[in-house]
């Protein structure tokens, strides 16, 4: 089994969506976004990401992950979650199944989520200019 495609409702996701600061987001830009943000907002799934993109090795098999309060089969349906919503990729080696963060897709939501400040960079806010 090995899927290194992320994909969010049968669709590959590439580089996604602009800052959000910086422009508004096509119909189907936030169909991505919202499925990776809602499986994100089950706070297992967030610890599970976490530890798989925190792993030494840039990947992690599932014994090494799947102590976070949850039975087995719970692990399970959590990595297959991330997985559908293009947060993860997987590859089985042997028994075990290995998870990785999907390519630049870690990148994408902190980019998409960044406060770029540059819009209003060469403006001086009017408090500053009373000195």
């Amino acid at each position: 089994m090995t899927d290194s495609t992320p994909r969010t409702a049968g669709a590959p996701i590439g580089a996604c969506c602009p800052p959000i600061v910086t422009a508004a987001l096509s119909e189907r830009d936030a169909e991505i976004m919202a499925a990776m943000f809602k499986a994100l907002a089950d706070p297992v799934r967030l610890r599970l990401l976490s530890r798989v993109a925190s792993h030494p090795n840039g990947e992690a098999c599932v014994c090494d992950i799947a102590d976070v309060g949850v039975s087995q089969p719970t692990v399970s349906h959590h990595l297959k979650k991330l997985r559908e919503a293009g947060l993860l990729t997987s590859e089985r080696r042997g028994t075990w199944v290995y998870y990785r963060p999907a390519p630049g897709v870690l990148a994408s939501l902190g980019a998409f989520l960044a406060d770029t400040e540059k819009r209003g960079e060469s403006e001086v806010p009017p408090e500053a200019q009373a000195s």
